[in-house]
């Protein structure tokens, strides 16, 4: 398992000396008094977006055979329009696409790293809901070569994004950690990796090319998905980190150890976030537990602009971990669920802003839904129209809070 470079190792014990200090991202004004101007923006959301009937038609007759690749593109452009559309028309400051040319958040992005094959193991990952469990299969990942960078993977995607926004265009992408928190060591080929720290020099390198490649296109915005750093705070999840090769204890360190490394030479003018979920596939979940586990090394070391959080039920567990946050970054709450079309109520959100406040400063504080509405193309279980009441909430509240 790789070795942690010194910063990261000391993060856990100055994280908490750090905090109210200011850090090395600039400071920016808003109409509130606030850093801002620039993102994560006060209404936010996580990325996804249900896949419209027209969409998924489309992608269903694709799969069949009976409509070619450039039609389903062509189909896709319509949704993102309409979608881009939405966003704007609701108040969101950043849009996306909605991930709609992808399967999965990940999946369709990891496949493209060179060196990546699907493997003939299947990954089947086990999620749970009110009711009982269902799983998530997918073809296995495996690294076969070395990792390479050879072309902008979602280049041509944030290229569209942003010729149709008039908002910010936020591109998400998979974070670095998810190639390895999959299939860990075992899944990576010794005879091309003999030395696993050449394996992470690699990935961060890729990942940086990406980013680099995003930059080139004019993308300002990038969110990094990661479940592994909020899985690592559930017990049950430990058992796997030994079965990848790794100390429970610790692994959350090496990975941000390696998201930092991809980060470190990000262009001048680009903000990223980093978003943490616990899974989220059919309105099901695959972890629980706070983040106090992660909490110091992670907001006191891991160099980005802001952190995503899911707060919507008490899996996520309290407002306390917030301490650790640095002066000049900011915190999403995501405390409007995407897992069922219930509508929370307002003055609910309010208070839990409130109670959050009590951590972390105000100014620092942004609103969004916990995780996106369709994390996978099946979708959570609730209605577009429930989908939209739950944007228009978030930005409603944002306004009322924040000005």
């Amino acid at each position: 398992m790789r070795e942690t470079t010194a910063t990261a190792r000391a993060a856990a014990g100055t994280a908490a000396a750090t905090h109210g200090a200011e850090t090395g991202t600039p400071a920016r004004e808003d109409s509130s008094g606030a850093r801002g101007l620039g993102p994560p923006f006060r209404a936010e959301h996580v990325g996804s977006l249900l896949r419209p009937p027209a969409l998924a038609a489309a992608r269903s007759r694709h799969q069949a055979g009976a409509l070619s690749a450039a039609e389903l593109r062509e189909a896709e452009d319509r949704a993102i329009r309409e979608a881009v559309r939405l966003q704007e028309d609701l108040g969101f400051q950043a849009v996306t696409d909605g991930e709609f040319r992808r399967g999965a958040w990940h999946l369709d992005f990891l496949y493209r790293i060179g060196g990546v094959s699907r493997g003939e193991r299947p990954l089947t990952v086990r999620f749970q809901n009110a009711t009982g469990n269902i799983e998530f299969a997918s073809s296995g990942l495996e690294v076969t070569g070395r990792l390479r960078h050879e072309e902008p993977i979602f280049g041509a995607d944030f290229a569209f994004l942003r010729s149709v926004a008039r908002a910010s265009a936020k591109i998400t992408i998979p974070s670095p950690s998810m190639l390895h928190y999959r299939g860990g060591d075992s899944a990576i080929d010794r005879h091309v990796y003999p030395d696993l720290e050449a394996f992470w020099s690699d990935l961060e390198r890729l990942y940086a090319g990406e980013i680099a490649a995003l930059a080139a296109l004019g993308c300002t915005y990038v969110q990094l998905d990661d479940t592994s750093l909020a899985y690592l705070n559930d017990p049950a999840q430990h058992e796997h980190v030994r079965r990848i090769g790794g100390d429970a204890a610790t692994q959350h360190l090496a990975y941000i150890d390696l998201i930092n490394g991809a980060l470190a030479h990000r262009p001048a003018g680009m903000t990223v976030c980093v978003h943490l979920c616990r899974g989220n596939f059919r309105s099901s979940w695959a972890a629980s537990g706070g983040y106090h586990q992660v909490a110091e090394a992670l907001f006191g070391s891991l160099e980005v602009d802001g952190f995503f959080l899911e707060y919507d039920d008490e899996r996520s567990g309290g407002f306390e971990p917030l301490r650790f946050v640095p002066r000049g970054k900011r915190v999403v709450l995501g405390l409007v669920t995407t897992k069922r079309g219930a509508l929370e109520r307002k003055d609910d959100l309010k208070r839990r802003i409130d109670a959050a406040a009590r951590f972390i400063d105000l100014d620092q504080i942004c609103l969004s839904p916990q995780c996106g509405f369709a994390s996978t193309a099946e979708g959570n279980a609730l209605s577009e129209a429930e989908q939209r009441a739950k944007l228009e909430l978030v930005v409603e509240t944002a306004r009322e809070v924040w000005g």
